[in-house]
């Protein structure tokens, strides 16, 4: 009996992360408040009866898209603000991990974009909770750092704010040029790490 669970398990589990990847492709030329579920469900050759053995509605299955998309950015936030390395280094560090993340990941960094201000509530509502999570892990990164030394909490909050924002812009920018020629990714690489160094230098001298 529990065999047959077992196989029953997986197969739903199957069938769920099949209607999640169908989603995420075709949300690459749409919103999700356009995307409806018999096009999901066709996309993976099921009822539609069966979308709602997995998700109560195409918003449930946008935020299981965003704890999926979101998911995996946490080995990078924390190397981003590792204290290993002088400061060019660790930018440049960043620099790489966003825009491997990005070539790695584009479907999901899109919908992020694309969704963070878009037209569907509840996903709206938990992007900008898992991106606070996001920011609260960071400031509680760089509070360790020595550099963070008489900082306060709320001023560790607003930085650390800062690089996600930067991180999330910086990743829309790599995501534009996925197919454009290597000198446009140097020039925006160039400018992210830049745009971080900006960062790194008023955090050096916010207590002057």
């Amino acid at each position: 009996m529990s065999h047959t669970l077992g196989i029953r398990q997986a197969q739903k589990q199957k069938t769920r992360q099949a209607l999640l990847d169908a989603a995420l492709g075709l949300l690459e030329e749409q919103s999700l408040s356009s995307l409806g579920l018999r096009e999901v469900t066709r996309a993976v050759g099921v009822a539609p009866t069966a979308f709602y053995r997995h998700f109560r509605s195409t918003a449930d299955l946008g935020v299981a898209l965003v704890e999926e998309a979101l998911g995996s950015l946490h080995p990078m936030i924390r190397t981003m603000v590792s204290t290993t390395g002088d400061s060019e280094e660790r930018i440049a560090r960043a620099v790489e991990l966003i825009a491997g993340h990005v070539r790695a990941h584009p479907a999901h960094v899109r919908f992020l974009a694309r969704e963070r201000h878009g037209g569907v509530q509840p996903v709206r509502e938990a992007i900008r909770s898992q991106l606070a999570r996001f920011t609260e892990e960071v400031r509680a990164g760089l509070a360790q750092d020595p550099v963070s030394a008489g900082w306060d909490d709320d001023d560790l909050l607003m930085l650390a704010g800062l690089y996600v924002d930067q991180m999330l812009m910086t990743a829309s920018l790599f995501l534009e040029t996925l197919d454009a020629p290597e000198e446009e990714r140097a020039r925006v690489t160039r400018v992210a790490a830049r745009q971080m160094r900006l960062i790194s230098i008023g955090r050096r001298h916010w207590l002057d």
